[in-house]
């Protein structure tokens, strides 16, 4: 893809890899990735510094707390930043992963992180992930991926990024969680109509980004 910038939308369900895939396709293909996800979390922690009771939050208190959030371009990403620092690990925290999936249903929290999204796009080559990239922020997209993979198996792999030591109940545990985010988010969670839909139960990584890449370069001719 040359001559002019390009976007790849990769989406899917929770836990199905799609930001470590995008970040592993924009690497190999010398693109910029944005992780949509990462602004929805840092939207998460700017409102539980304002108040951690995430019960007394409204839509508004947690668009006014996001709107001290940037997105900074790195070598091969964007990170984001609150109040001019890096927050990387704080919005990997347990607090945050338990409440993002609430701020992520907020129709202006959305719109301020699609706007944001698109804004990082402009004029790069990039890679782009999330829920509703290919049918929402970037339906133009010169490349659409949907990577979606069976719940089981996205629950181990959870639970093996963690870190965590896997065992039968943690998984059926882990399951249940994942499923009931699906639920949750199954509004946003949709192929677009002329997406590539990749079932990645039984795919490595690596398998996922040469497919993901090979698809990119055909198209480009």
């Amino acid at each position: 893809m040359t001559g002019r910038t390009s976007i790849i939308a990769i989406d899917g369900p929770a836990a199905s890899g799609k930001s470590s895939t995008a970040q592993m396709v924009a690497e190999k293909l010398g693109f910029l990735h944005i992780d949509s996800g990462s602004l929805y979390r840092a939207a998460t922690a700017a409102a539980l510094r304002e108040e951690p009771d995430p019960s007394r939050w409204t839509e508004d208190d947690v668009l006014s707390a996001a709107r001290s959030i940037e997105l900074r371009a790195a070598r091969t990403s964007f990170y984001p930043v609150l109040d001019g620092h890096n927050i990387e690990d704080e919005i990997r925290g347990g607090d945050v992963t338990r409440h993002v999936s609430r701020v992520a249903q907020m129709p202006t929290v959305r719109e301020w992180v699609n706007d944001k999204v698109r804004a990082a796009a402009a004029g790069r080559n990039v890679v782009v992930d999330g829920r509703d990239m290919g049918t929402v922020v970037f339906p133009a997209a010169d490349l659409k991926i949907f990577l979606t993979a069976d719940s089981r198996e996205r629950a181990a792999r959870r639970l093996r990024q963690r870190g965590t030591p896997t065992s039968e109940q943690l998984i059926v545990d882990e399951t249940r969680r994942i499923n009931e985010r699906d639920a949750r988010d199954a509004r946003q969670t949709v192929p677009a109509a002329d997406a590539v839909v990749i079932d990645t139960t039984s795919l490595t990584q690596q398998e996922q980004v040469e497919r993901i890449v090979s698809l990119s370069e055909r198209r480009a001719g």
